[in-house]
C-alpha cells in the first residue's frame, strides 16, 4: 500500500501545488497545504469514487485545505507577496538589461493588482487557467460547476482584467 501512496504523490504532486499555489499566491503555503492535502487523499482514499479524475479529487481536498486554512487565519483574500509569484511567472533573459526587467516586474505586479481587484470566482479561475495549468473541465469541477462556465468566467476575467489594465495605461 505505501508504494502506492507513493505514486500518487509522484503522480500529482506537482499539479496539486501549481493549483495550490494558483490560490494563495504563496509557495511556501503552497507546500504546506500540499502536505496536509496529501495526509487527507490518503486518510479518505476510500471515498474517491472515480467519477472524476484523481487529479481533481486532489485539487479539490487542496482548494478545502485553504479555505480551512483561510477560516482559521480570518483572512479572505489572497495575498500575493513579490518573491514568491514572480519567480514563477518571469524568468529573466540574457538579453534583458536591469531596466526591462523592472519594466516587466512592475508590469506583472499591476496585473496580480488587476486579478486580485476583481471579483471571485474571475481572478482564481484566472490563475488556475493561467498558473495552475488545469483545463476548464478541471477548473469546472474544482468549483462544482460545468466546463461551459469555467470557460465563460474565464473569458470574462479576461475581459475585467485588460479592461482594468487599459484604465491603467490611459491614465499614465
Amino acid at each position: 500500500m505505501p508504494k502506492e501512496f507513493d505514486k500518487l504523490y509522484t503522480d500529482y504532486a506537482e499539479t496539486v501545488k501549481r493549483f495550490l499555489i494558483s490560490l494563495t499566491g504563496n509557495i511556501d503555503l503552497s507546500e504546506e497545504l500540499m502536505q496536509e492535502t496529501f495526509y487527507q487523499a490518503i486518510m479518505s482514499i476510500n471515498r474517491y469514487n472515480g467519477k472524476c479524475k484523481m487529479s481533481v479529487w486532489l485539487c479539490q481536498i487542496a482548494k478545502h485545505r485553504y479555505y480551512d486554512y483561510l477560516k482559521k487565519q480570518k483572512h479572505y483574500k489572497a495575498n500575493f507577496s513579490d518573491g514568491d509569484i514572480f519567480d514563477m511567472i518571469t524568468v529573466p533573459s540574457k538579453d534583458d538589461s536591469i531596466e526591462n526587467e523592472i519594466i516587466k516586474r512592475d508590469e506583472v505586479k499591476y496585473i496580480l493588482k488587476c486579478i486580485e481587484e476583481i471579483y471571485e470566482p474571475y481572478g482564481k479561475v484566472f490563475m488556475l487557467r493561467i498558473y495552475g495549468e488545469l483545463s476548464f473541465r478541471e477548473i469546472g469541477s474544482v468549483f462544482g460547476k460545468s466546463e461551459s462556465w469555467a470557460r465563460v468566467t474565464y473569458y470574462r476575467a479576461k475581459k475585467k482584467i485588460k479592461r482594468k489594465a487599459d484604465l491603467y495605461e490611459n491614465n499614465l
